[in-house]
């Protein structure tokens, strides 16, 4: 039985931290059409999203502020994410199954503080070199078939969630000699 109803709040004790397995493996594909549980997994943790953004429940519950949360962040061996972020005026909300980069630009892209992640309790220093624009295909949370297209901060946010289903943590992403070094030979530039 999945705890993850559509009345339970996930906090940070349901975060898996980062040394748990299940953060290193590649994640199971979701079945289409989804399932009721994945769904309402799907729903507790874009709602986590939103109360963790805003102050007065973030402090209720003592969250940290994310902006996407990958289901083996929550114990789940699944291939899905949810992500809400504000991209310039606008508020985006996606919950996304099984989901693949199909396309991405040359250019590349860094958030100048770095990067952080709910699964990790620590200061993580070193630039995370991201592409500037992915153009992603997943499935809905209605399990219809969608592409979409991210830059900027979308994409970063994306990127980051994917790397997750994949095992992959940000830092693993950052120069080991030396974290602020920007890989060469790419045009890349900071986020502001």
């Amino acid at each position: 039985m999945n705890k993850f109803t559509p009345e339970y709040i996930i906090t940070m004790k349901d975060i898996v931290k980062e040394g748990s397995d299940i953060l290193r493996k590649k994640t199971e594909e979701v079945n289409v059409p989804i399932s009721i549980e994945d769904k309402d997994a799907l729903q507790c943790m874009l709602q986590f999203l939103k109360n963790s953004q805003d102050p007065s429940l973030s402090k209720k519950y003592k969250l940290r502020p994310g902006s996407g949360l990958s289901a083996n962040q929550i114990g789940l061996d699944k291939r899905m994410f949810a992500a809400y972020f504000e991209d310039g005026q606008k508020v985006n909300e996606y919950m996304l199954m099984n989901p693949k980069i199909i396309s991405h630009s040359l250019n590349m892209i860094y958030l100048p503080q770095g990067e952080g992640c709910l699964s990790v309790d620590r200061e993580v220093d070193g630039f995370v070199p991201r592409y500037e624009r992915v153009k992603v295909k997943a499935f809905d949370i209605t399990g219809k078939e969608v592409i979409f297209k991210f830059k900027g901060y979308g994409s970063i946010v994306i990127q980051h969630e994917i790397d997750h289903l994949n095992g992959i943590m940000f830092f693993d992403r950052i120069n080991k000699e030396n974290p602020f070094k920007l890989p060469e030979n790419v045009e890349i530039e900071s986020l502001n």
